[in-house]
């Protein structure tokens, strides 16, 4: 498989590989593409340790780098699934959480590795893209959210 032209790099602990399998395992066109190993001890592992993994979450390239403890992440830096409605925002919402994961606001979640994640259903998005009073009253009620409930932003939407 050639190398992405661009490809989102994600540093790691020293978890890489069982996030990549966790996020393919959840999310369709999503794969481990390959798992790089170490050639010889360096700062923060020995040869033979994973080093990096080659993955995809939805078909977008990533690489888990596992570099030690010295970052952490942030919201700074997230991934967003656009969901089709209440049970795809379940089930996505629910593994992650699920997994070691920490809810969040807003449909914001962490992953338990720390990485966020934006479980977004299209109903919100094309709420807060019809502008006006639909948007506005959309966006308070995704405000006083956890976890997205599609049914209440329909209702917010309508009035």
């Amino acid at each position: 498989m050639a190398t992405a032209k661009n490809t989102i790099c994600i540093w790691y602990d020293k978890d890489a590989e069982a996030a990549a399998h966790f996020y393919a395992g959840l999310f369709p066109d999503s794969a481990v593409t390959g798992v790089h190993r170490a050639p010889s001890d360096y700062p923060m592992g020995k040869a033979g340790d994973v080093l990096t993994v080659t993955f995809t979450v939805f078909g977008i390239p990533c690489l888990g780098l596992n570099g030690g403890p010295m970052f952490q992440h942030s919201e700074a830096f997230s991934f967003q699934i656009a969901t089709d409605d209440q049970a795809e925002t379940d089930r996505y919402w629910d593994a992650i959480i699920g997994n070691g994961g920490k809810p969040s606001a807003c449909g914001w979640c962490k992953d338990r590795w720390g990485i966020s994640w934006q479980i977004t259903p299209r109903a919100l998005t094309d709420a807060l893209a019809a502008g006006g009073d639909e948007a506005k009253r959309a966006f308070e009620a995704m405000m006083e959210m956890t976890k997205i409930d599609v049914a209440a932003i329909e209702a917010a939407r309508r009035g």
